[in-house]
């Protein structure tokens, strides 16, 4: 491939991603003046400096600006990587616009990769899904009588509302409850009771790794193909209780509206060439993986890799799911050794990736090759601005940092800190990253970012 290809293709995507950071460095300084997080006094601090705007056309900075040498930026992240809070750690830097490797750290060696697991999800299912995509929740006969059994036949939404229209609920867009209801009354179907199709999901409703303590902590859901708010107890809270038994609440939900006994559903099928009573449809795709990516939410994640996997012909399952979504990300060059996954969510602890397949997955997205996947950068939180990045990276005493400069997937779990994304650095090259740190100490998360941070500064010639 030569070098013209990959600035024509590549200055479209730097200048998109730069815009971004724009947009949020501007919502980061109206943010400062104003007084955020307890500022005070009559003289507003100063707010980062912003990246240039740029016009349709023109260069992108990132073309003309010096690409960091691998000794600089070895010179000047070796104080911050050598913190013992960081454990066992591994990293990969790379230049987004040329695709070479920079700097690597143990970026072969297998981790726990907590939440940025979802990168993945989310890579393969931009390589393989419509973004338009939505998943229909529907509701057949349970018999060809006037009155009878109906039957809710989930197919993968977990963000089904019992909630009224006009009442919001914690995913934008989410199908209700209600709209079954009335599309049943005018079926002229009368239901006497309601079953519960769970069979578009097959094998363990949790994955090999995961605590079940995290349901009450409100982390996850038995992954079931029709839930109530993603299994949520409390429909807008974030760290709500979840259900043990979604699909079956689920169908309780649908119960109560239709004026029976929720004690009385079940789980069960409806007969072969069933009438269609009503059917409802989730959120486009792009807005559920926005989600997903923004809150670390982790029944999301599960359930669009189940998009995948159905989508390529495997079986919707947690593993059916791994085996589809390392199989799309194989097929756009990025090298999955040392990838042992369990789940598409990154809870389970026995989860492994390798800093350098995060980090070519995110380069994945800002070459050139693969064109379905740059609406990746997009769905990374900002740092200082959004979803789980929104409070970090803010330094209060100078507000200097990469706030609005850094976009990047986060990942926690008990002393494991991740991070995997790009970041504009103060030359204004756009540099992918990944980083990953095990056996964490309890400054953990703070050293993770100092990395990150550092490599903001650098500019390293």
């Amino acid at each position: 491939m030569g070098r013209t290809r990959w600035r024509k293709s590549t200055q479209v995507l730097i200048g998109l991603a730069v815009l971004a950071f724009v947009a949020a460095v501007v919502a980061a300084a109206t943010f400062f003046t104003t007084g955020g997080h307890g500022s005070s006094g009559s003289h507003a601090p100063v707010p980062p400096p912003r990246p240039p705007v740029l016009k349709p056309g023109v260069v992108p900075v990132a073309d003309n600006a010096e690409t960091p040498s691998p000794g600089g930026l070895a010179a000047v992240l070796a104080p911050v990587v050598a913190d013992p809070n960081l454990g066992r750690f591994g990293g990969r830097i790379t230049d987004a616009l040329t695709g070479n490797q920079l700097w690597q750290l143990a970026d072969d060696m297998p981790l726990v990769p907590a939440s940025t697991n979802k990168v993945l999800t989310a890579a393969a299912a931009l390589l393989t899904l419509d973004r338009q995509a939505r998943i229909s929740t529907r509701v057949l006969a349970g018999s060809a009588n006037a009155q009878g059994p109906v039957v809710l036949v989930g197919a993968g939404d977990p963000t089904l509302s019992a909630a009224p229209p006009e009442v919001p609920t914690w995913y934008r867009g989410a199908a209700r409850i209600g709209d079954l209801v009335e599309q049943i009354h005018r079926s002229g179907m009368t239901p006497t009771a309601v079953q519960v199709d769970i069979s578009a999901f097959s094998g363990p409703t949790m994955a090999q790794g995961w605590d079940p303590a995290d349901i009450d902590n409100g982390d996850i859901a038995p992954i079931e193909p029709v839930m109530i708010d993603c299994g949520r107890i409390q429909p807008t809270t974030v760290n709500s209780r979840r259900s043990k038994t979604p699909a079956l609440d689920a169908g309780r939900e649908l119960a109560k509206a239709l004026g029976l006994d929720p004690a009385a559903v079940s789980i069960g099928t409806a007969p072969s060439g069933a009438r269609q009573l009503a059917v409802v449809q989730s959120a486009p795709l792009v807005q559920r993986l926005g989600e997903m990516m923004d809150h670390s939410d982790n029944v999301l994640a599960e359930s669009i890799g189940r998009e995948v996997a159905a989508a390529i012909n495997r079986p919707r399952s947690f593993a059916g799911a791994v085996d589809a979504v390392t199989n799309r990300l194989n097929t756009a060059h990025v090298d999955t050794t040392g990838a042992t996954l369990l789940d598409s969510s990154g809870l389970s602890v026995d989860d492994r990736l390798t800093a350098r397949t995060l980090d070519g997955t995110v380069q994945a997205a800002a070459g050139p090759d693969q064109p379905s996947l740059r609406a990746l950068l997009d769905l990374l939180p900002i740092a200082g601005g959004s979803g789980t990045l929104a409070e970090r990276f803010l330094d209060q005493s100078t507000n200097q940092g990469p706030a609005g400069w850094l976009r990047a997937k986060t990942g926690s779990l008990t002393a494991i800190n991740s991070l995997v994304g790009v970041v504009t650095d103060r030359s204004g090259r756009v540099l992918t990253f990944a980083f990953i740190s095990n056996a964490a100490g309890p400054n953990g998360r703070n050293a993770m970012d100092a990395v990150a941070a550092r490599l903001w500064t650098c500019g390293c010639a």
